[in-house]
C-alpha cells in the first residue's frame, strides 16, 4: 500500500462516515500527509505503531516551522484522529494509543452581529446578486444560520426532501449527531422563496442550495456574497457567515435561554463550547454599561 492510498481511505472516512465539512477534510487529510511523509510510513500498520514520542517529535518540528498554538493544537487533534482510524484498520486494541497534552489555547470571544445588521446583511445579499433567485439562495442560506444557528455546512447539506419546511427541522452536524432545531417563519418563508424561483430541479435527495450552474452551493460562495454585503454596509471582517450563528446563540442567551438549551440548539458536544457565549453575553453588558453610566468618564 502507498501513503496516497492511506490518504484517500481517510478522506473517504472523513467524508462519508464523518460527513465533515469539506474545509476540515483537506485541513485532516494534509496533516496526515505531512505525518506520513516526515516519519516515511506507507501502510496503515505504521500509523497504527507511532508513539507518543514520534507524535511529540514531529509536533516539535512543525513548531520549529512556525506553526502557532492553535495550528499546533488543530495539528494533534488532527492526527491523533488519524492514528486513531488506522489503529482501527489493523485491529489494535483501545488504550494504547499515543498520548499527549496540547498546548494551551486561549479561546477568543467570538464578535455577533446585531439583530439589524443580521437582517440587513440578508437583505443586501439579495439585492445585489447579479440574478434573483441567486439573491434569494444566500440570503436563505444566512437566515438559516442567524435564525436557526446552522453551520454554514449544515445549511448546504439540506436536501430538496427536507421541503417544505416546517416548524422544525432534523439537523445532521459535527460528528454524524441529529438534533432537532425550530425555523421562524421568516426562516421557512425565505427557504420556500428560493426553492420557488431556482430554475434547477429540486428532487429527492438533491442539494436544496444549487449553484448557478446546478451544482451544489460551495461554501465559498456564501461567504463571497457575504463579504460583498458586509462591505456595502460598512461592517467589519469579522461579520462572516459563521458570526451570524454566534449571533443566534448570544442573542438568545441575552433573551434568556438557558445554556443546556441553548447547547441543545447548536449540537456542541460539551457543554464548555457552549459557556463561551456567557462571556460575550458578559462582554456585551460591559460595553452598555460603560457607554451608559453616567460616572463611567469619571
Amino acid at each position: 500500500m502507498s501513503a496516497s492510498a492511506l490518504l484517500d481511505q481517510w478522506q473517504d472516512y472523513l467524508s462519508v462516515a464523518q460527513r465533515r465539512s469539506p474545509h476540515t477534510v483537506r485541513a485532516y487529510v494534509s496533516t496526515a500527509e505531512r505525518l506520513l511523509l516526515a516519519l516515511g510510513l506507507t501502510d496503515w500498520q505504521g500509523v497504527a505503531g507511532i508513539s507518543t514520542r514520534d507524535l511529540r517529535g514531529h509536533l516539535a518540528s512543525r513548531r520549529a516551522e512556525g506553526i502557532v498554538n492553535v495550528s499546533a493544537a488543530r495539528e494533534l487533534s488532527a492526527l491523533k484522529s488519524f492514528i486513531g482510524f488506522a489503529r482501527e484498520q489493523v485491529g489494535a486494541e483501545p488504550g494504547t494509543a499515543p498520548r499527549m497534552r496540547g498546548p494551551r489555547v486561549k479561546k477568543g470571544l467570538p464578535r455577533p452581529v446585531t439583530p439589524d445588521e443580521a437582517t440587513g446583511l440578508a437583505a443586501m445579499v439579495e439585492s445585489t446578486a447579479r440574478e434573483d433567485w441567486i439573491g434569494q439562495r444566500d440570503a436563505a442560506v444566512l437566515l438559516l444560520m442567524y435564525g436557526a444557528g446552522l453551520r454554514i455546512a449544515e445549511a448546504l447539506s439540506l436536501t430538496a426532501s427536507d421541503l417544505p419546511l416546517g416548524e422544525t427541522l432534523v439537523v445532521t452536524g459535527k460528528g454524524n449527531k441529529q438534533r432537532v432545531v425550530p425555523l421562524i417563519p421568516v426562516v421557512r418563508e425565505a427557504v420556500a422563496a428560493y426553492a420557488k424561483a431556482c430554475p434547477h430541479p429540486l428532487n429527492g435527495s438533491d442539494a436544496l442550495f444549487k449553484g448557478a450552474q446546478g451544482r451544489p452551493l460551495s461554501p465559498g460562495m456564501v461567504q463571497k456574497a457575504m463579504a460583498r454585503a458586509r462591505t456595502a454596509l460598512g461592517l467589519p471582517a469579522s461579520a462572516t457567515p459563521h458570526a451570524l450563528r454566534h449571533s443566534f446563540a448570544t442573542h438568545l442567551l441575552g433573551a434568556g435561554a438557558d445554556l443546556r438549551s441553548l447547547q441543545e440548539l447548536l449540537g456542541h458536544a460539551s457543554l464548555g463550547s457552549t459557556q463561551i457565549y456567557t462571556q460575550v453575553d458578559a462582554a456585551r453588558m460591559l460595553d452598555a454599561y460603560r457607554s451608559a453610566h453616567p460616572r463611567e468618564d469619571d
